[in-house]
């Protein structure tokens, strides 16, 4: 079954989202965890379940969403995520407050994300209360030797309860797994793909393990040579995965994610589709036309002048936790950013738009064609390469193949360097 698409396939579409002032998606980033994992690379930290910084940082994301909402950021947004670090360990009272908030902008999806030991009752009740329609549950593995060199809190008798607990609450429920772990075999693979496969599970998102600079599996393992993370079995367990999933059902609608029909996640196809994004909260990313962009520097005064010709501004919230619960004001906001032409934006939407099953939408091809000198060229390349295929009498359609899904980095690449000149990125 193909993914739904969100606007009609014409360029004229994929030109409008270069004109919009205002984000499609909102992201609020929660940096706190119980726990630190071994595998993580993500803008989180331990704390202390009381800690008040929690709380103080709930309320000013809150504020900042009020903020952006009168300066027309989030005219006419859509979908929202609330996501981390783990912001079920806020608690009911405070992940209530940010999820009521961001609900009342008339979002047709909200998800958040949780871990399956701080996923309470209450705190399940909050999300339903305040209006969240998705819960995205790091299950990770339902083995508990897995579990524990992976360095999660919870065991699989934790994680069953808990998403079987998220199912009866009415969400949609996502389970998110990992594969190509430490002590994870072909058969405790299958097993917690069994497993996880229970009745009002819509959603599956599966990862291949990547060692990532700076955390405690690159200080572990980054010397070794790891035949259970290989390329052939990171290759394997998502052949597997997409083998069960299909199997009972599920569509894999993006490379990492598969869903039952009408359960795709809307808020992660928005950034695959070039849609414009707000993100609040210490490290989060933002990406803005040009409109919306001048729309917040009148807020923001430490935010640089664009470049002439720049249509896309991405950027990094710099602010601490701390800094933002002492104070909520978009204008305290100090952001790394970055700017893209319209041929840079367009390179960057064949990228992205190449991990979808959909593949790249007829309009956007069209769109950069007229921006991509060398477009047809590569795609050609692609194509006789096996890593697109075409549709069959339709034009401008091309589709990643198993190749392109298995060796995405390369496809991913060879689309990107069709942008032209280097990204502008003041201050470097």
């Amino acid at each position: 079954m193909p993914m739904p698409t969100l606007l009609p396939n014409n360029g004229s579409v994929w030109e409008a989202r270069l004109e919009r002032a205002s984000a499609y998606a909102l992201y609020l980033h929660v940096p706190f965890c119980a726990q630190k994992c071994a595998y993580c690379d993500f803008s989180s930290w331990p704390t202390l379940r009381d800690d008040p910084l929690m709380a103080a940082y709930a309320e000013a994301l809150a504020q900042q969403v009020d903020e952006a909402e009168s300066l027309g950021l989030l005219e006419g947004a859509e979908t929202g995520y609330i996501g981390g670090g783990t912001p079920t360990l806020l608690g009911a009272e405070s992940l209530g407050l940010l999820t009521r908030r961001a609900s009342a902008l008339g979002l047709s999806e909200l998800s958040c994300e949780a871990n399956p030991d701080s996923l309470s009752d209450p705190v399940l009740a909050s999300l339903v209360d305040g209006g969240a329609t998705r819960v995205s549950i790091g299950v990770q593995s339902l083995d508990d030797a897995e579990l524990r060199e992976l360095g999660r809190l919870h065991d699989s008798e934790t994680a069953i309860d808990r998403v079987g607990a998220a199912v009866s609450s009415g969400l949609d429920v996502s389970c998110d797994l990992m594969c190509a772990t430490p002590r994870q075999t072909d058969e405790s693979w299958t097993s917690t793909l069994d497993k996880i496969l229970m009745p009002g599970i819509g959603h599956v998102s599966v990862y291949p393990l990547m060692i990532e600079e700076g955390t405690a599996f690159e200080r572990r393992y980054g010397d070794d040579d790891c035949e259970w993370n290989s390329d052939e079995v990171q290759a394997l367990r998502m052949e597997m995965s997409q083998a069960k999933l299909e199997g009972h059902g599920f569509n894999r609608y993006e490379v990492a994610s598969s869903a039952l029909a009408e359960k795709e996640c809307k808020h992660n196809i928005a950034y695959w589709t070039g849609q414009p994004y707000l993100g609040l909260g210490t490290k989060a990313s933002s990406m803005l036309t040009l409109k919306g962009y001048l729309r917040l520097c009148g807020t923001c005064g430490s935010l640089p002048d664009p470049p002439e010709g720049a249509s896309r501004a991405r950027l990094t919230v710099l602010n601490a936790s701390q800094e933002i619960a002492a104070d909520a004001s978009l204008s305290a906001l100090r952001f790394a950013a970055e700017f893209l032409d319209p041929a840079q934006a367009a390179a960057e939407d064949l990228m992205l738009g190449a991990r979808l099953s959909a593949g790249l939408d007829p309009g956007l091809v069209s769109h950069a064609r007229g921006l991509l000198p060398g477009l047809d060229a590569c795609l050609e390349s692609l194509v006789s390469e096996g890593f697109l295929s075409v549709s069959s009498g339709a034009r401008d359609s091309f589709r990643p193949t198993e190749k392109g899904w298995l060796l995405g980095n390369e496809l991913y690449g060879r689309l990107w360097e069709l942008a032209p000149g280097e990204v502008v990125s003041p201050g470097e």
